[in-house]
């Protein structure tokens, strides 16, 4: 849950069902890799069902589980906290990153 990829894909499967490749243009910056890595890890933790339908080209569908759909008001709390606080968290990194170069 500590990675912000985690709350990323959480919030981008709210209410939807979603292919791979749909859900990576959804999130800008995230890599096939780490998209991979992230939804394994929610498919583990029983908070996404991953749906392979058998046809020519295997289709896979991503969705959030019932448990999945309890982590969306938590997580738009905590991304309207990061909006509001993020003015003063870039003005810390900058000052951090001033005095350690």
């Amino acid at each position: 849950m500590g990675d912000k990829w985690t709350l990323l894909v959480v919030a981008t499967l709210d209410g939807e069902r979603m292919r791979f490749t749909e859900l990576q243009q959804r999130i800008p910056g995230i890599s096939q890799r780490m998209l991979t890595r992230t939804v394994r890890h929610l498919e583990r933790d029983g908070l996404v069902t991953r749906t392979v339908h058998p046809e020519v080209l295997p289709r896979v569908e991503y969705e959030l589980t019932a448990t999945g759909r309890t982590l969306i008001e938590p997580a738009v709390k905590l991304a309207e906290w990061a909006v509001d606080h993020n003015p003063g968290i870039e003005r810390s990194q900058a000052a951090y990153d001033s005095q350690h170069p």
